[in-house]
């Protein structure tokens, strides 16, 4: 056993699973030899046994002597080849085709970014050739710009609707553009379930390569404008999105036949996996209505895509798979409008667009690319000191062999679908470009380990499809960074997060705005951070205390008296202590002082969320809850145009406009 186990070690070793990773604490931990055979089981390498364990190693082997279905190499420098060769074909997108010679393994540099095709000795792949770096902000406005990050469905316009959308989005980027803003960072917009009250997390997404569809606004296409509807303080999704499947359903109904020729043409380019996606909705609202959530639990003739019954399906029932067309339509081009109406209002970058690190696993992606998603593993965090079990977020992503064996396609499809209608995409989790914690099915998340990706690749293809689209790219890099990760994003001119409460010295006093990275994005905040206000009051830590979240043996009351003590801290660095420190109660002073903390900062873009230009008390999510705190319901108190008058708000506006212009 002692041989096999050893075998096991080689096996993971060579699939990319950490055998051991080091915690917030700095300590070493070691991921069981059980949970090292599950994940290389689930990954395509059955390690049950010795016998399993050299099929898998040999199958590796046999893998690796085959060429790769793309090679991502860097202009301006040689590239490696898997073969001697004594020379090269390489056609570029235009069909232009120059033989080059090969030394050494080596074929010369190719300096123009692009895709190209590559002819080795008769095996033809893609050489992917990114550009040394992302654009950055000073390629779309000189100085230091700023721009509020806002929740969609928070919104609330001059017409009365139960949720925001694109037409309240539209209202708010001509807002804020008028007020010197040249960026809006939004939610993720991923297409979810259509008409699924419970499932409206932006970040457990159906499909990464759609939109929602709730967010279409008729009236940016020149269509009749969705019904006005009365709504609360809190977004009742569970009423709200049948509602508005209902509504566009009827919009769809009254199109016209000129209409619907001008939808199918602006469809065309999209091709079949756009009719892919609207057949997985028209499936999902049909079995869904009958209890099968999920298309793990559909009958079983479904499960395949291509399947006799899936087609016969939308033989069947055309009708409902063009409404599905229609709304991806709506919302793909109500999006579209919004950008150019950003851009076209001033804002030298506009939409700020957000990708969620995965994918819900009962999706449209998990069903639709099953050969390049996980499966029998889901991603999530190991445990920390704030969740001591780790996480499990429930979510699926790329498997690291499926995207080299696609030849990155899925990687590639799902970043264009996240720039095509955006001046900029934030990619949450970046850390997840160089590794992801994977929990096998119906484990805990403690039971799960670091598998890598192929990172220097990523990173090279998302700098060569942000020249493509001339957009900017933020990485999501707050928590534990992984080892190496740091050189390669910075090297391709990615952003950096610089969120106030994270940025502390060693004496954990906060960080003055000048030492922030110039490369990076300065915030007083982030969804899933409290407010500034929140903050200074002590309303995080009353949610805390309700929900029992603070740490073993800790009150409140000690939890408070370390707060005053950050307070200090805080007004310090915010301050120089110049002026006396409010009251607890007292947050507006200091929320002021936090913009214009970012604002003054050395980050070339600096976010402020929404909440905070208002002064809220109140987080639109907290992390680690669901049901126990209003996540993704909170609304703004009133349309946003006559909230940004209102003389507080718009001094604080002011303030960061100065500041980022001083």
């Amino acid at each position: 056993m002692e041989a096999g186990i050893e075998q096991l070690y080689q096996l993971a070793e060579a699939i990319g699973i950490a055998r051991q990773w080091w915690d917030v604490d700095g300590m070493r931990q070691t991921v069981s030899d059980a949970s090292l055979a599950t994940i290389a089981s689930a990954l395509g390498y059955p390690a049950e046994n010795e016998r399993d364990i050299a099929h898998s190693l040999e199958q590796l082997d046999a893998e690796q002597r085959q060429p790769p279905a793309m090679i991502v190499t860097e202009a301006g420098l040689p590239t490696v080849l898997p073969a001697s060769l004594a020379r090269a074909e390489l056609t570029d997108e235009h069909g232009f085709t120059t033989a080059l010679p090969v030394e050494n393994w080596t074929l010369p540099p190719v300096d123009v970014p692009g895709y190209y095709r590559l002819s080795l000795a008769g095996h033809e792949l893609t050489l992917a050739v990114a550009p040394k770096s992302c654009p950055t902000v000073h390629d779309f406005a000189p100085g230091k710009l700023w721009g509020p990050a806002v929740q969609i469905p928070a919104l609330r316009g001059t017409a009365s609707h139960p949720f925001g959308n694109f037409g309240e989005l539209d209202e708010a980027v001509k807002l804020f553009a008028a007020r010197g803003a040249d960026v809006m960072a939004i939610n993720p917009v991923h297409a979810l379930f259509p008409g699924n009250g419970q499932g409206f997390s932006p970040y457990s997404p159906s499909s990464r390569l759609y939109l929602n569809t709730a967010m279409g606004a008729p009236e940016l296409m020149g269509l009749p404008p969705l019904p006005e509807q009365p709504g609360g303080a809190l977004i009742d999704w569970e009423g709200a999105l049948p509602r508005r499947l209902a509504d566009l359903r009827k919009t769809f109904a009254g199109l016209d036949a000129a209409t619907r020729a001008r939808i199918a043409l602006d469809n065309a380019p999209h091709g079949e996996g756009l009719q892919r996606q609207a057949l997985f909705d028209a499936l999902d609202v049909r079995f869904r209505a009958q209890g099968a959530g999920g298309w793990q639990n559909w009958p079983a003739a479904f499960h395949d895509p291509d399947g006799p019954a899936v087609a016969k399906f939308a033989a069947e029932n055309r009708e409902e798979t063009e409404f599905h067309l229609f709304a991806q339509w709506l919302a793909r081009e109500s999006m579209a409008k919004v950008q150019a109406n950003a851009t076209g209002a001033g804002m030298a970058i506009g939409l700020l667009a957000d990708l969620a690190v995965g994918v819900h696993t009962g999706g449209a992606d998990s069903w639709s690319m099953r050969d390049a998603m996980l499966q029998g593993l889901t991603i999530g965090a190991p445990p920390d000191p704030l969740g001591p079990h780790g996480q499990n977020w429930m979510l699926t992503s790329f498997s690291p062999q499926g995207l080299k064996r696609a030849g990155y396609a899925p990687w590639i499809a799902t970043l264009r679908a996240a720039l095509d209608r955006a001046g900029g995409l934030r990619i949450d989790h970046a850390f997840g470009l160089a590794r992801l914690w994977l929990v096998p099915a119906g484990e805990e998340a403690s039971a799960g380990g670091y598998v890598t990706y192929p990172f220097l690749d990523m990173v090279r293809l998302v700098a060569l499809e942000a020249h493509r689209a001339r957009a900017l790219i933020v990485a999501e890099d707050l928590g534990t960074m992984p080892m190496g990760f740091a050189a390669p994003v910075a090297a391709a001119k990615m952003l950096g997060m610089r969120v106030l409460w994270f940025e502390r010295a060693k004496d954990e006093g906060f960080i003055g705005g000048q030492d922030y990275p110039p490369a990076s994005v300065a915030m007083t905040g982030t969804h899933d951070t409290t407010t500034v206000a929140g903050w200074w009051t002590g309303r995080d830590l009353e949610w805390a205390e309700k929900l029992s979240r603070f740490p073993a043996d800790t009150t409140l009351e000690q939890q408070a008296e370390r707060r005053d003590e950050d307070r200090a801290r805080l007004w310090g660095t915010l301050t120089h202590n110049t002026r006396p420190r409010p009251k607890p109660g007292d947050p507006e002073p200091v929320v002021d002082a936090a913009l214009r903390h970012i604002g003054r900062s050395a980050s070339q873009l600096a976010i402020a969320p929404l909440e905070d230009l208002l002064a809220e008390r109140e987080q639109p999510n907290l992390p680690g809850t669901i049901t126990e705190h209003p996540n993704w319901r909170r609304r703004l108190d009133a349309p946003l145009a006559d909230l940004l008058d209102q003389p507080d708000t718009a001094a604080r506006i002011e303030t960061l406009d100065r500041a980022r212009k001083d």
